[in-house]
């Protein structure tokens, strides 16, 4: 019988603060990179290649 694939092991954007503001989530995928509203967990979620989500972190300069 096959595993379900595990749950998404989501982390908090270490520039999200703890006053209720803009919090981003994010968590590998099997093939992609997930991003979610952090008070949001079951809201909209999208998904960007590895390379994409690579790129967007180089080009802020945290990468």
């Amino acid at each position: 019988m096959t595993q379900p694939p595990p749950l998404p092991q989501w982390r908090k954007s270490s520039y999200s603060n703890g006053t209720g503001g803009e919090c981003v989530e994010v968590a590998e995928l099997r093939n992609s990179v997930g991003l979610r509203d952090s008070k949001q967990h079951r809201g909209p979620r999208i998904s960007v290649t590895r390379s994409s989500w690579l790129a967007f972190v180089s080009s802020l300069g945290h990468g």
